[in-house]
């Protein structure tokens, strides 16, 4: 039996625990998956040497980056993004090996291609946290332009939400949300944009999936845009994540 896991804090509204369980049962596996709520990246050490069954674990906010420092060997792209949600666990008689890996990117890049069209060729990232990092590497990799709106001190490449005028709406015809709003429970927050200027070749695309249509979501809807939700992502990088902990 292996079991598998998610770190993380808080774990409130964890999707893994819930897919993996289900997936599990209905395979007829013996395998389990268990959330790991440490209020320290520090404790990651105890959870690997208190379950010697444990093979692989998910990254969640706080620690995307704050595991990195962890970690033993770090996958190429990875190491790109700057940002961790998979740690495959290699046990050695006396120890083990750490290495990490980035399946938020495979999660956003094999859902977001089938939806592009010609007109897709710059984009608009809402938010500047960890989340964004995934979403910046595969738009580089497919060659759209994107800045970021952020509430944060700019850096380079990014705008305040105040900035995002008609004009810029009139050439980005991609939209991503990358923030938190509108996550279940607070449903009726979500990003302040100028939605009365969207239309019909807007593509919106939400990281969040709980509720599975967003105000975000809503907004772009009412205009004739294309809208996507991050569930199908999270199965994607979910799915890629047990490829890697089993390779």
């Amino acid at each position: 039996m292996k079991k598998y896991g998610l770190i993380g804090y808080p774990l409130t509204h964890s999707f893994s625990k819930k897919f993996w369980t289900e997936k599990f049962e209905n395979e007829g596996s013996v395998n389990s998956y268990e959330n790991f709520e440490i209020d320290a990246i520090e404790k990651i050490l105890q959870i690997i040497n208190k379950n010697p069954e444990l093979a692989g674990l998910n990254v969640t906010i706080p620690y995307k980056e704050q595991v990195i420092p962890f970690l033993d060997k770090i996958d190429n792209a990875a190491k790109e993004v700057g940002a961790i949600n998979t740690v495959k666990i290699i046990r050695e008689k006396g120890g083990f090996i750490l290495e990490g890996y980035n399946s938020d990117t495979y999660g956003f890049e094999t859902t977001l291609k089938p939806l592009l069209k010609k007109h897709h060729t710059k984009a608009l990232i809402l938010g500047t946290g960890g989340a964004s990092k995934a979403i910046k590497y595969v738009l580089s990799k497919l060659k759209i332009g994107f800045i970021s709106a952020s509430i944060e001190e700019l850096k380079e490449n990014e705008i305040r939400y105040e900035e995002i005028t008609p004009e810029l709406l009139s050439e980005r015809f991609l939209i991503i949300n990358a923030t938190p709003l509108g996550t279940y429970p607070k449903v009726d927050t979500y990003p302040r944009i100028p939605y009365e200027h969207l239309t019909e070749k807007h593509l919106l695309y939400d990281l969040v999936y709980n509720p599975e249509v967003t105000r975000f979501m809503e907004f772009g809807k009412e205009k004739g845009a294309m809208v996507k939700n991050g569930y199908d992502m999270l199965i994607g990088q979910a799915l890629r994540s047990y490829e890697i902990w089993n390779k």
